[in-house]
């Protein structure tokens, strides 16, 4: 009997594939760490191959923990890390390695392409400010310093579409990614005129069609049966970008209570749902996304900012590694139980912290690759774990400041991604925001809203909203009502958060103008 759907979500950081029975309860779950390279001038890649043998490697896995995976499984479905750029050629056969979301080699286009009045042509349609990130920026990168790797490809992929290629040998991508970066978000198609805006119609030919997969499917090619273990001819839909099905998984489509949503992983997603093309607010300075949810005539607004667990990882880092130059080893996890005790023994809002660690800068709500982080207000009384408070504080500052770029707060905000676990957190966030806080008792979100795409697909469900109803409602947790204490606190230190990064930003150009010198 069929009756499992499995989600293949790859991560950043973890490549993972997960089982659900057919009402959307985890069955098992398997993961692979993900392994990406860093290069001078800003560059993030990373290796095609190896990508889809590390994801076959997690279904196999899979496989040893589910009895008779293959004939029980109903329907794959995949996401990935959103953004980058993977080529390939006429063969199929990678071109170059990928090119990552942390990929910040374009910064200097994005910032020429910006400064010009046409770019509002090319925001109003996409509903997306420009990054580096992105795949149009870095295609006008290329065809300036790398015109002959441009001319070997046939296709450009991001990571999802890649996966859903090897796993069936179709050449798409899916409506989010499509249109946020090439097409008009109200069409869900691809637009000559952002292309022209761009200066990369020349490259139309390598887009792949735009594919739904809450209504298309593919069988699993034999070469990729043989590799994962499952049997040929079981569909494989090609779900939406990973923070569109995390968003699913998470909670984020609620037509009646219209919460924000906030993923805070390795980046930080602030969401909130549209359910016109209408109800989208596109802002003055031309940032955030716009995303077409896979249900028709939704759309999720966001804005992101760069780098969230990263700084935690970071701050952290500080104290092992001074421990560990005195031979004393501290894993991270035993850091981050020691979290709670800093923050609570420290004041609220007695220092700032921008958290800009990303090398690509910042991206949401303002966009500026040489931004960086950094404390402000530290004096002699000040000592780490009030550093450590601030870091948590900043990320909750960050989060707020892409809230207010999309229009009023939200009264509550679905929360997942690693650091929903942190208690701390949870209350910080909550407090700076004025929001209540509900998490999931779902683990793993994002593979979660792809299988829910893939139940739509095969007809286990009528609608989307069918299956939220069943996959995602009740798992939500009991609201964390916001600290109205602290909310106070923090509501007088917004103006000085915001200020701070607003007049820092002529000092990080300056200090990346005397590096390059």
């Amino acid at each position: 009997m069929r009756e499992v759907l499995i989600g293949i979500d790859a991560g950043t950081s973890v490549i993972k594939s997960v089982a659900f029975d057919t009402a959307g309860r985890q069955l098992a779950a398997t993961a692979v760490p993900n392994r990406y390279e860093t290069l001078p001038g800003g560059g993030a890649e990373q290796d095609l191959a190896r990508t889809w043998a590390d994801t076959a490697t997690t279904l196999r896995q899979l496989a040893d923990k589910v009895p008779d995976l293959a004939s029980r499984t109903i329907a794959i479905a995949v996401t990935g890390q959103g953004d980058g750029t993977w080529l390939i050629d006429k063969d199929g056969e990678p071109v170059a390695k990928g090119w990552l979301w942390l990929d910040a080699r374009a910064a200097g286009i994005v910032e020429e392409i910006r400064a010009r009045p046409d770019d509002r042509l090319r925001f109003e349609k996409t509903g997306s400010g420009l990054a580096a990130c992105q795949q149009g920026s870095q295609f006008a990168f290329m065809k300036r310093n790398m015109p002959e790797m441009l001319g070997q490809a046939a296709t450009a992929f991001h990571c999802k579409d890649w996966l859903y290629y090897k796993l069936t040998g179709e050449r798409a991508t899916d409506p989010s990614e499509g249109t946020f970066t090439f097409g008009d978000f109200r069409t869900r198609g691809y637009s000559d005129e952002v292309l022209d805006v761009l200066g990369v119609a020349d490259l139309r030919h390598l887009l792949p069609p735009i594919v739904d997969g809450t209504r298309h499917s593919v069988g699993l090619s034999t070469a990729a049966a043989e590799a994962s273990g499952l049997l040929a001819g079981t569909p494989v839909v090609l779900a939406y970008v990973d923070v569109v099905c995390t968003a699913l998984g998470a909670g984020l489509l609620d037509r009646e209570r219209k919460p924000g949503c906030s993923i805070i992983g390795s980046t930080g997603m602030h969401m909130r749902l549209a359910q016109t093309p209408d109800e989208v607010l596109l802002n003055e300075a031309a940032t955030g996304y716009t995303m077409t949810m896979p249900a028709p005539g939704v759309f999720a607004q966001m804005q992101s900012n760069m780098a969230a667990t990263l700084n935690i990882d970071w701050v952290l880092s500080l104290a092992s590694g001074i421990l560990a130059s005195q031979g004393i080893t501290r894993t991270n996890g035993e850091m981050i139980a020691l979290v709670d005790d800093w923050i609570s023994s420290s004041e609220p809002a007695s220092l700032l912290y921008q958290p800009y660690v990303s090398e690509a800068g910042e991206r949401g709500p303002f966009v500026d690759a040489n931004a960086r982080a950094g404390f402000v207000g530290i004096s002699s009384r000040h000592g780490y774990a009030d550093m450590v408070r601030a870091v948590f504080e900043g990320l909750a500052f960050a989060s707020r400041d892409c809230y207010a770029a999309m229009g009023p707060l939200p009264s509550e905000i679905r929360l997942t991604g690693g650091a929903a676990r942190s208690p701390a957190l949870r209350r910080i966030l909550g407090a700076v925001v004025g929001a209540d806080i509900r998490t999931s008792q779902r683990e793993e979100a994002g593979a979660a809203g792809a299988a829910m795409i893939a139940a739509v697909c095969v007809g286990q469900y009528k609608s989307m909203d069918e299956c939220v109803g069943e996959w995602v409602t009740p798992l939500l947790g009991a609201a964390e009502p916001s600290d109205r204490e602290l909310a106070a606190i923090y509501e007088r230190a917004v103006p000085s958060y915001t200020l701070a990064h607003e007049a820092l930003r002529p000092v990080w150009r300056s200090m990346a103008a005397s590096k390059a010198n």
